[in-house]
């Protein structure tokens, strides 16, 4: 049985990372991986998506283009070249990853799956046959999510698809129905409608992005059905049945009932962690009742010595906050540091076209806290930037502390709306108050320069 200082469960934007400085440290590591290097982000979530959502805003401008007084004509796609252009780019990045694996000296990457077997002990199936047990100081679980399936009768019979496994289809569907009107599901279902699919969305609640607040997700609709997406809200599916090559989908809205005939199907209603099969009995590790790994706000477990990083431990899914997990638990055992995840911002953008960047707190969430609070809100139509380059489609919208001048949150729907939001994350970070940002000499012409109108909003 080999003993190591570190031992990390999945190498995915915490885990690899977190691998490879304990190693640079002097602690002997081992990294675990039971499929690919990277993790969701890098093979089946982030940078596949974007690279395709890049191709289909490419078709969109080329349609648009005659407003701008370019004449194209017929717009065709080349849908095996969309793909293989994803395809490389995943491998190019994960190649790169696992490069920078193999280059870290005290650092072995060890492909099979892990299961605890005592509280510091697991028992690995390796992929290439036969299994190893190891043991270690401490260990790191960074095993992500994966789609949440949902009860649907006969959906067991019909070839369904995931966020993953739709990048790996060859040809665009017919008809494609994305069961779930959050951010996975907005994003395919105007990428495949815009490569060709016709796309209904069913949403259960509702509106689409039932988080959000109702001008946010309202404005998003719009968007979507003016490029003839079809939403359907306080939509139920009670069963699907493969009927030759279609499937007819049974909805419930109330007591109405409808049935609609698809060629995909595309589950995005929702994600759970992948906790099922790591044996935690085994060591103690607790879970709260959906299955995530409980820690403290340092990232450890009820178990000195285990911690978990990522979508695993629920919160904020995404990338931008697992590799932020790496950070603190690093800096705090080698750096001796004491930070914590609380109080951490948690922007996030939905790669929609325009885009969502958000950050901070919604009006929604200012009400239930019965905030005194003030909203600044300017269409994109009215951003001189977006009328010259005419993307005027969204709004620009920011929740502020009228009494202190903070700026509370931002919901940007807008062309680069992410990286709008960006520039409100650094001014709360930086304790910069709107009334400055209403004042500030920003380069003329861009998107940024309009958050000078966007607080001019709030002039009394």
């Amino acid at each position: 049985m080999k003993h190591y200082d570190a031992i990390i469960i999945g190498a995915g934007q915490a885990g690899t990372p977190l691998a490879k400085k304990l190693a640079e440290a002097g602690k002997k590591t081992a990294l675990i991986e039971k499929r690919l290097v990277g993790g969701t982000c890098i093979n089946d979530g982030c940078t596949p998506t974007k690279a395709m959502i890049a191709s289909a805003k490419a078709i969109y401008q080329a349609k648009k283009a005659s407003a701008l007084g370019v004449e194209i004509g017929t717009v065709k796609i080349n849908f095996k070249k969309i793909k293989q252009r994803k395809d490389d780019i995943v491998a190019q990045f994960r190649a790169s990853s696992e490069k920078g694996i193999d280059e870290t000296k005290g650092l072995r990457l060890i492909f099979g799956s892990a299961k605890f077997s005592a509280e510091k002990e697991l028992t690995i199936a390796l992929n290439e046959g036969g299994e190893e047990k190891v043991t270690a100081d401490l260990i790191f679980i960074n095993t992500g999510a994966k789609t949440a399936i949902p009860d649907i009768a006969g959906l067991d019979q019909i070839d369904y698809l995931t966020s993953t496994t739709i990048l790996d289809i060859d040809t665009v569907p017919e008809h494609l129905v994305v069961i779930g009107g959050n951010y996975i599901g907005l994003e395919f279902g105007q990428m495949f409608n815009r490569f060709g699919s016709k796309v209904t969305i069913l949403e259960k609640s509702s509106s689409i992005l039932a988080k959000e607040d109702e001008d946010v997700s309202s404005a998003l609709t719009e968007i979507l059905t003016d490029e003839k997406i079809a939403i359907l809200t306080d939509t139920k599916v009670d069963k699907i049945i493969q009927d030759n090559k279609h499937l007819q989908i049974s909805l419930l809205s109330g007591k109405t009932k409808k049935n609609i005939t698809a060629s995909h199907v595309l589950i995005a209603a929702g994600r759970i962690p992948q906790t099922a099969d790591l044996g935690l009995e085994n060591c103690g590790v607790k879970l709260d009742d959906k299955g995530h790994i409980m820690v403290n706000e340092k990232l450890e477990t009820n178990i000195k010595g285990i911690y978990a990083l990522g979508d695993v431990k629920g919160g904020p899914a995404f990338t931008h906050i697992a590799y932020n997990d790496y950070t603190i638990v690093y800096r705090n055992l080698i750096e001796g540091t004491k930070y914590t995840i609380q109080d951490r911002p948690v922007p996030y953008c939905m790669f929609t076209d325009p885009q969502l960047g958000r950050i901070g707190i919604s009006e929604k969430e200012a009400k239930e806290k019965k905030l005194n609070y003030e909203v600044a809100m300017i269409p994109m139509s009215q951003v001189a930037r977006g009328i010259e380059t005419n993307e005027t489609l969204g709004l620009m919208k920011a929740i502020v502390d009228p009494d202190k001048k903070k700026i509370l949150g931002a919901a940007i729907l807008a062309s680069e709306g992410g990286e709008i939001m960006s520039v409100l994350q650094m001014a709360m970070e930086g304790g910069i108050t709107y009334d400055r940002i209403r004042y500030c000499v920003f380069a003329h012409p861009t998107y940024t320069e309009s958050l000078n109108n966007l607080f001019m909003k709030l002039d009394k």
